[in-house]
């Protein structure tokens, strides 16, 4: 795998409770004293935790800043950003030239109505793209579209398995588990053979869901040995296929976490996503600004909290957010060297994603 490199910091944090009080398994051992740090290296390391968002169609001056000095990771964009397929090319390459190229450029396009750019595919929504074979080309092919204008993280496949009545019905593929699972898998190897890096999402299932995350909170109980049965095959699969990325859901699931949702759960992102089914690769939040994120907490403390859990990069997509939460993170990694440690660990997880997508890894 292209970040299996990243592998041996991985213990670093996995059986510590967080800062914050998370949930952990084995107690942290003592540990030398680390050696000093630099400044701007740290500065730039806690950027590539993070992705911003801006509303306007060209990119504006604050965001420029940000990729020139390695202060963002990347951005994600949405339709009120583009308009013509030229336009879109010369946005991203602007992007790309205050990144040195070196930019995450992130959409929505699972297909259907969920299109980012309304020009590329999938022109199916996931439940009416077919059997896996179809699914892989189709994804190939919106691969293909995405990377010609300049996109190199889709912000798909939905893994989630939907139960009757879910909010995801209209966007999980059709089927059980495992119909779903190789559905997943096929969707992440046709993205993979465009060079677009694909994100399997709702970890660890939000198919029981009645609402959105977007627009309320959200308690799934559903037992741990039903979670493993139905909702996490899916996962699986995409992890065999070397997914780049897995999503987390900002649902609270009970028989995981009593009391932390899943993008600020150790229980879930260290126990269950990275030792239980192995996953080395880039783990991201939902959005930031989701109601059932804010319902507990502002975007700076939910940011810190999921990071603590394990989370390598932040989804921001509120295009002020940003002014919250670095300030915050940069704070917190001056002063904790546990939390330095956090942020080495995922920055070289995000630079490993980079590179892997042919990018220049950090300023």
């Amino acid at each position: 795998m292209a970040v299996a490199a990243i592998a041996l910091t991985l213990g670093l944090l996995s059986g510590a409770r967080d800062d914050e009080g998370g949930a952990g398994g084995k107690a942290a051992q003592p540990r030398a004293p680390e050696r000093a740090w630099d400044r701007s290296t740290l500065r730039r390391q806690v950027g590539q935790l993070l992705i911003s968002s801006f509303d306007e169609p060209a990119m504006p001056e604050y965001i420029r800043r940000r990729l020139r000095a390695g202060e963002t990771a990347g951005v994600i964009l949405f339709g009120r950003n583009g308009g013509t397929a030229s336009h879109w090319r010369a946005l991203t390459r602007d992007l790309q030239r205050a990144a040195g190229d070196g930019a995450l450029v992130l959409v929505d396009q699972e297909g259907g109505d969920v299109r980012t750019l309304a020009a590329a595919g999938p022109a199916a929504p996931q439940p009416l793209q077919g059997e896996p074979a179809a699914v892989r080309a189709a994804a190939a092919a919106a691969g293909r579209e995405l990377r010609a204008t300049g996109v190199n993280v889709n912000l798909a496949p939905v893994a989630d398995v939907a139960a009757p009545g879910s909010v995801l019905a209209g966007r999980a593929f059709a089927g059980d588990a495992s119909a779903v699972a190789a559905s997943t898998r096929a969707a992440v190897a046709g993205l993979d053979e465009a060079r677009v890096a694909a994100t399997a999402k709702h970890f660890p299932g939000l198919g029981a869901a009645p609402v959105n995350t977007d627009d309320g909170s959200v308690t799934i109980d559903t037992p741990a040995s039903v979670l493993r049965e139905r909702d996490l095959p899916p996962f699986r699969a995409a992890i065999a296929a070397d997914t780049p990325l897995i999503m987390l859901s900002h649902a609270l699931y009970p028989a995981l976490d009593e009391s932390r949702i899943a993008s600020q759960s150790s229980a879930v992102v260290a126990r269950l996503l990275r030792r239980e089914l192995g996953f080395d690769g880039v783990i991201v939040t939902d959005s930031l600004e989701a109601q059932a994120v804010l319902d507990r907490s502002g975007v700076a403390t939910a940011a810190g909290r999921s990071l603590a859990a394990g989370v390598d990069l932040i989804l921001m997509t509120g295009s002020a957010s940003w002014n919250e939460v670095f300030p915050a993170l940069w704070r917190r990694a001056r002063t904790s060297e546990r939390f330095r440690r956090r942020v080495r660990e995922s920055a070289a997880r995000v630079v490993a994603l980079k590179r892997r997508l042919g990018l220049r890894s950090v300023p």
